[in-house]
């Protein structure tokens, strides 16, 4: 069986999910090492893979952003980014659009010669590569590696319509809906970036591979042979790459038999839901947790117009959620705040989750069945809220401009009805998984083939 090498970015949202593909692809056979900061060593060895270092942007995000050591420039974007949220969809979106090629393109020629250097080391058979690592997919194609590309967000991150760009989401909830002037600014700043990345892949291609035919677009290059999708396979999505094999992969959570609780967090959940109260997790991803003005509205709503009981992420905010008088005087028995916690095992006892509609949400709320109440902030987060609500998986709201009525209106809608879509749905998603993604991708990429 082959030898296969991740490279992921240094941020756990993408190294858990691809590093979870990875056990699978080791089940099957394969030998797999992850290729990450120092930081992801301990999650190459719960996943039971192989760890090499390998540093490929200097952002990271080991769990909780703002407690994540940064370089001084890195956590001025961060905070940047932060403030940003608090001005709405566009001003996110256009920071980010401005913060791209320090983010995602910083060093591509050190790169290229860090996976020149790791690919004479360990020789793999071929390398599965995290699609926003634009420097490694574009050292991939340079030094012409046999490699997969793992998509860890949206679908819509590969663009493959002339009028698609990365970072201009290509729908929109119904909370969200921009104006066309404000729409028109994004497009301005998205296409220059897409014209920028475009250069400079060319232009590094010509250095280092000349005889190779030219990028037509960087935010577009992926693996001639295979692209691996964490998303369900919707009617309404984006027509995959036209050359590789498309593999939706639906989610890429482990098997529920590992997704038990410890002992402390089923006794949270015992007395949560103690005299039948419904749960509701609350929860904002390892970035967006810093929002605790919009993290403490909602909580309050579900606790003081709903009869459920809470459990809130809070990061680093925890004192700034436990100031607040209402959440200070909500019983124990209703209420629990955490800086982490463990989402997928505690969505198997949840009956609505509140999130941010970051993919990894999106998809392991699908896999279990839970209907979500999306709050988007940036990124994805807006295509994906309204895939949600498309598919009949939730509803969503502004986080900027939601009230706390609003919310518990909306998360009493969730808990009165969650839908038989979403269960016929989640059936379909746990159907294929990280399991079924490993088979297929062993099918088609370098090595012995396996029998479907």
């Amino acid at each position: 069986m082959p030898r296969v090498v991740l490279i992921s970015p240094p941020f756990q949202s993408h190294a858990a999910p691809m590093s979870t593909l990875g056990a699978a692809l080791r089940e099957e056979g394969a030998e797999v090492t992850l290729a990450c900061a120092p930081a992801f060593a301990d999650l190459a060895a719960r996943r039971g893979l192989d760890f090499t270092e390998l540093t490929v942007t200097r952002n990271a995000n080991t769990g909780v952003a703002e407690r994540t050591s940064q370089a001084v420039s890195e956590a001025a974007r961060l905070r940047e980014f932060l403030e940003a949220t608090r001005e709405g969809a566009i001003p996110t979106l256009l920071t980010q659009a401005r913060h791209r090629a320090a983010d995602m393109l910083p060093d591509p020629e050190g790169v290229l010669e860090s996976v020149r250097a790791l690919d004479s080391r360990l020789k793999a058979d071929w390398y599965l590569v995290d699609q926003l690592s634009y420097p490694v997919t574009l050292s991939m194609h340079c030094l012409e590696l046999p490699y997969a590309t793992f998509c860890p967000g949206h679908p819509s991150y590969i663009p493959t319509l002339p009028d698609a760009y990365f970072g201009l989401p290509r729908a929109w909830p119904k909370a969200l809906r921009p104006s066309p002037e404000d729409l028109d600014e994004l497009l301005a700043a998205v296409s220059a970036n897409d014209q920028a990345f475009t250069r400079s892949f060319r232009d590094i291609a010509r250095r280092h591979a000349p005889h190779l035919p030219e990028v037509e677009r960087a935010f577009a290059l992926c693996s001639p042979q295979a692209v691996v999708f964490n998303y369900p396979r919707l009617p309404n999505l984006p027509p995959p790459p036209g050359r590789p094999t498309a593999i939706y992969s639906g989610h890429c959570t482990p098997p529920p038999v590992e997704a038990g609780l410890d002992e402390k967090w089923q006794a949270v959940v015992t007395r949560l839901c103690s005299g039948g109260r419904p749960l509701v997790l609350i929860a904002f991803g390892t970035f967006l947790s810093a929002r605790h003005d919009v993290l403490r509205t909602v909580t309050e709503a579900v606790l003081t117009h709903t009869e459920a009981s809470v459990i809130a992420a809070a990061g680093d905010r925890v004192p700034e959620l436990s100031r607040s008088p209402v959440l200070a005087a909500a019983s124990p028995d209703r209420l629990h705040i955490a800086d982490t916690v463990p989402q997928q095992q505690l969505l198997t006892h949840c009956a609505v989750m509140v999130h941010h509609g970051g993919n990894n949400s999106f998809t392991e709320c699908t896999a279990y069945g839970v209907p979500s109440l999306v709050l988007p902030f940036s990124s994805d987060q807006f295509v994906i809220a309204h895939d949600v609500e498309q598919a009949g998986l939730g509803l969503a709201l502004d986080p900027n401009n939601a009230s706390p009525s609003a919310v518990g209106t909306t998360v009493n809608r969730l808990l009165a009805s969650p839908g038989e879509r979403i269960k016929s749905l989640a059936e379909a998603v746990l159907s294929t998984g990280p399991c079924h993604a490993a088979r297929q991708l062993l099918n088609v990429m370098p090595g012995r083939p396996l029998i479907s």
